[in-house]
């Protein structure tokens, strides 16, 4: 029935533009309420979770951003952290302490901070699952009046982003909102059933025109599902393509359905969970269920294993959590050369990196450990753009050297851009194949010593070696060697 829907068809049509297949490179900021206690269990990730099989799985969340719903299962780590820490104190209240951490908040900072990396698109949460808007909205919730910020958030930080020379783009909770559904949500099948109905969806559809009528958002990304059918979703779709033609949604629009409101069946709830069970051991992270219609894949904690046909962004936290979570040591944060080979595979196989930032609440400051890794990112990317941004895959993401060293490839105009992970000194690509032509050069244009051979193109990378950081080469005029 979908199939034959003129106004789907006519969104199909649609197309991802050039400037977010470019990209490679984007910034989620996570920067809620919830950001102020700041607490979520760091002993299991999301994925782990997912492939548990319990019931109260979520209340174990390692996402700090679900910290009023991690609460309210009594027996939860967040469940005792808040009654040692804050006793009785309303979850409401935090919203207090967020508003007053504005005092120190610079957005033209941040967005410095963010264009430094090479990112080319912000992400920012408009509003989480706790219902709370980042902006003085004109669209009252009629649950909880005044739940919102009297500070434009949005807007100063798009002016910021944009000033910065980047694209600026919004996240919505449309498939969740405490203040219209406060039941616990334990296990995936609660979450689908934890979708509301009543008066949100006309709720969500009015704050997601406002937004689009402010901001014109380059990026509408939803999360969890959409509240209202299909044939009600489409025309906001076309309402924003409208608005912004070079726009991007996301693969989270999953529309509201009976099969949604079957979650409410004991039968059906173990099929949701068992499904998900299986999905997340197959795929080791979260991958949302295809909609009917999106512009762009949003695996979570996970990487596809390959090229893929639908473009598609990695969407995760720099440790385990996307909001800021005080607990995280060290050693729960992608390390250095864990984090710039995440997006060399990524880039390799066509898809964006969209890493999260989670500023603290109580001061509006990003954390250490995450401008830490800002400036990995700076110090890496900027000198390397050529072979990332703006490229697309080569015959094969890559392989392994014959000494097991990984390797990733990029194409961009007639270059293609080897990358290899912990680099010897002498670099054998088995996949390239030398022609008369061939020249091998590093980023910066010097020629590499390089001969052919039986295994391949052997290239001395002394000179293109960057320590520990994935070494890179260009080289022109190649050919791919046919799998052995």
């Amino acid at each position: 029935m979908a199939l034959r829907n003129p106004q789907l068809k006519k969104l199909r049509a649609h197309r991802v533009p050039a400037w977010w297949l470019d990209a490679k490179l984007g910034i989620f900021v996570h920067w809620t309420p919830a950001s102020v206690p700041a607490f979520a269990p760091v002993d299991v990730d999301i994925g782990e979770l997912v492939k548990s099989g319990r019931r109260d799985a979520l209340a174990f969340s390692p996402y700090s951003e679900w910290y009023e719903n991690s609460c309210k299962f009594p027996d939860s780590p967040a469940a005792q952290h808040h009654r040692e820490v804050w006793g009785n104190r309303p979850y409401e209240q935090f919203a207090d302490d967020w508003v007053a951490g504005l005092e120190h908040w610079d957005p033209d900072e941040w967005a410095a901070r963010f264009a430094a990396t090479g990112a080319r698109y912000v992400v920012f949460v408009s509003k989480h699952m706790d219902g709370y808007c980042m902006w003085p909205t004109d669209v009252a919730n009629p649950r909880r009046p005044g739940w919102n910020c009297r500070r434009d958030v949005v807007g100063e930080l798009r002016e910021a982003v944009l000033g910065a020379g980047m694209r600026f783009g919004l996240y919505y909770s449309g498939g969740l909102d405490n203040t219209f559904n406060d039941r616990p949500i334990g296990s995936i099948a609660d979450m689908l059933d934890a979708v509301p109905r009543g008066d949100y969806p006309a709720y969500a559809e009015a704050q997601v025109r406002e937004l689009i009528a402010r901001y014109q958002p380059s990026v509408l990304w939803n999360d969890i599902a959409w509240p209202a059918t299909g044939k009600e979703l489409w025309p906001l779709f076309a309402h924003y393509y409208e608005r912004v033609p070079d726009g991007v949604v996301n693969d989270r629009w999953m529309p509201w359905s009976p099969l949604l409101a079957s979650a409410r069946s004991q039968l059906a709830r173990r099929a949701i969970d068992a499904g998900m069970r299986q999905q997340a051991k197959r795929d080791a992270g979260v991958i949302p269920p295809r909609p009917p219609h999106c512009d762009v894949r949003t695996p979570e904690y996970v990487v596809f294993d390959d090229v893929q046909r639908k473009p598609w962004e990695c969407v995760r936290g720099m440790d385990q959590s996307f909001g800021h979570n005080a607990v995280s040591r060290p050693e729960h944060f992608l390390a250095r050369d864990e984090l710039l080979w995440m997006l060399t595979d990524i880039v390799a196989k066509g898809g964006n990196l969209l890493l999260n930032v989670g500023p603290r609440g109580v001061d509006a400051q990003i954390p250490e450990q995450q401008l830490a890794r800002l400036e990995w990112l700076a110090g890496w990317v900027r000198p390397h753009e050529n072979a990332i941004v703006a490229t697309r895959p080569w015959v094969t993401p890559g392989t392994r050297t014959p000494d097991g060293h990984a390797l990733r490839y990029t194409a961009r105009d007639d270059a293609v851009y080897a990358f290899v992970r912990d680099a010897p000194e002498s670099i054998t690509l088995p996949d390239v194949g030398a022609t008369p032509t061939t020249t091998v050069t590093a980023l910066d244009g010097a020629a590499l010593p390089w001969k052919d051979s039986p295994a391949g193109i052997v290239i001395d990378a002394t000179s293109a070696r960057t320590g520990p950081d994935p070494a890179v080469v260009a080289l022109r005029q190649v050919s791919a060697r046919p799998a052995p």
